[in-house]
């Protein structure tokens, strides 16, 4: 049937504020990151861990929740403290305690060559092809879900940076993105920054686990990530959704209303705004900056919008009424100038950047996971993911309490530092073993300088001398020269010289 536009406005839907139930007290970093990474996905890392171990090595590494946790404090830590690589932590020369006492570098490899998520055996015959990650992800959509979202909801992509070759054509690669290969994810967030939902993208297999009617198969893949995205909307009447031109159509904008309810607000391409008769791009450009025209069929209007250049917009929720203004830089006068903007425009301004947003906070203190196998960039992901998602939901509820909340830095180090503590009892007490430093270099050891020894009063024993023989110390290159009870032996040279 022929829609028949006209050049009317639409009326306004009323979205309530939201209104959160303001908490008793603040809770500690550690427990707002619990409630996403818990412990049931502390306990599924560890057991998979040793699963994968055994079939490999053909016994376990007999790793633990605890010591998940403390592989877990490590890569929080290396987020906010970066090395060139993840061996200069330990080393001699660049030892950082607050990492190398957590474990020893062995073990922190061996943890890492093995950490899984998953059975290969029962999934290799699988047709999710994200199944050695999958479990995780779910879990973690399990606990988003549960966050208290607004009536205002953005969608749009992710990419999760990875460069390697051996995930095949999981990996994307998206043009105007900062990191341009990459998985793709899907998600749902409000204009906070909070993800709500999130869809693994895998090509034609990925609605596999999801159930969709006749008429949502039909629809073009940006319309079935919405309308799947959507469907976990709580108050789906009240709510309105924003997205931009990659998924919204005439169709999505109409079949989202009629399915679920939800409005629909987003930029679009103009072979999909459903059949309107606007004005040409150079008709609009004549009539100068800010210049507008809309037509409006079956409850949704399409604007076009002039501003550094056209774009074109849908909507059912947000009309053109009232105008606001918006500053402008002019060339001519050489100032900034207010130009008319129309009302859905600003509304799409202020509500769709809730997933750059989080995108941009989860790389501030990016867990380094560089890695061939491919499934560990999308782990750093999901652990950088909790942490971005529990201080948004702390800093939240500071505002409903009127305290200052921490930097999102400070968060990430206080939930690090209480997953290297807690339920960890002290270790007896014993002599700490120290590394001795190692030998100077070249420059300093020939430079023809005297390097006189200097006598140590403290009782000790020298590993280079033998047994009744004193400590005698060059003062430049803190190593050690013998000296006997009554003269030194070749005082001017240094044991370990060769």
């Amino acid at each position: 049937m022929t829609k028949i536009w006209k050049h009317e406005d639409i009326e306004e839907l009323q979205v309530p504020a939201a209104s959160f139930e303001p908490p008793e007290a603040l809770q500690s970093p550690f427990q707002y990151f619990k409630m996403l990474f818990t412990d049931e996905m502390i306990d599924h890392i560890a057991y998979h861990t040793n699963l994968y171990s055994a079939q490999e090595l053909g016994d376990t590494i007999k790793t633990s929740p605890k010591e998940i946790e403390d592989f877990l404090s490590i890569l929080l830590f290396m987020g906010v403290f970066n090395f060139p690589s993840l061996e200069d932590y330990w080393h001699h020369e660049s030892r950082f305690s607050v990492i190398a006492d957590i474990m020893p570098k062995k073990r922190f490899q061996l943890l890492r060559r093995f950490i899984h998520f998953n059975d290969n055996q029962q999934c290799n015959n699988s047709g999710d092809r994200f199944n050695k990650i999958r479990p995780l992800f779910d879990m973690l959509r399990e606990q988003c879900l549960q966050i208290p979202s607004t009536y205002k909801h953005s969608v749009d992509e992710v990419m999760v940076a990875y460069k390697g070759t051996r995930a095949g054509n999981l990996r994307q690669y998206i043009a105007n993105k900062p990191h341009k290969w990459g998985f793709k994810l899907f998600c749902r967030a409000s204009s906070s920054g909070i993800i709500h939902d999130l869809l693994l993208y895998q090509g034609a297999s990925t609605f596999f686990n999801t159930t969709l009617s006749e008429e949502e198969q039909m629809l073009p893949l940006g319309a079935k990530v919405v309308t799947t995205l959507c469907k976990t909307i709580t108050q789906p009447r009240l709510s309105v959704v924003f997205c931009d031109n990659y998924f919204t159509s005439f169709k999505l904008v109409k079949y989202l209303d009629t399915s679920l309810g939800v409005k629909c607000i987003g930029t679009v391409r103009p072979n999909r705004t459903g059949g309107a008769t606007l004005m040409t791009d150079k008709e609009l450009t004549k009539k100068g900056r800010g210049a507008f025209d809309y037509k409006a069929a079956e409850g949704v209007i399409a604007v076009k919008w002039f501003d550094n250049k056209c774009v074109n917009l849908l909507s059912n929720a947000v009309g053109v009424m009232p105008l606001s203004t918006v500053k402008r830089w002019s060339k001519e006068s050489k100032a900034k100038i207010s130009i008319p903007c129309p009302s859905l425009i600003h509304a799409y301004n202020e509500h769709m950047g809730g997933i750059d947003l989080s995108d941009m906070l989860v790389h501030l203190y990016k867990t380094p996971a560089k890695s061939t196998r491919w499934y560990l960039p999308l782990f750093g992901y999901v652990l950088d993911l909790c942490i971005t998602n529990s201080w948004l939901v702390y800093k939240r509820e500071c505002g409903q309490l009127n305290q200052k909340p921490i930097s999102l830095k400070r968060f990430r180090l206080a939930v690090a530092h209480s997953l290297k503590q807690v339920n960890n009892s002290p270790p007896p007490s014993k002599k700490r073993h120290i590394t001795r430093p190692s030998q100077p270099q070249p420059d300093v050891r020939y430079d023809s300088c005297g390097h006189w020894p200097l006598h140590c009063d403290k009782r000790g024993r020298c590993s280079y001398c033998p047994k009744g023989v004193s400590r005698w110390k060059c003062q430049k290159c803190n190593v050690f020269l013998i000296k006997t009870q009554s003269k030194p032996i070749n005082a001017g040279y240094h044991k370990n010289q060769n």
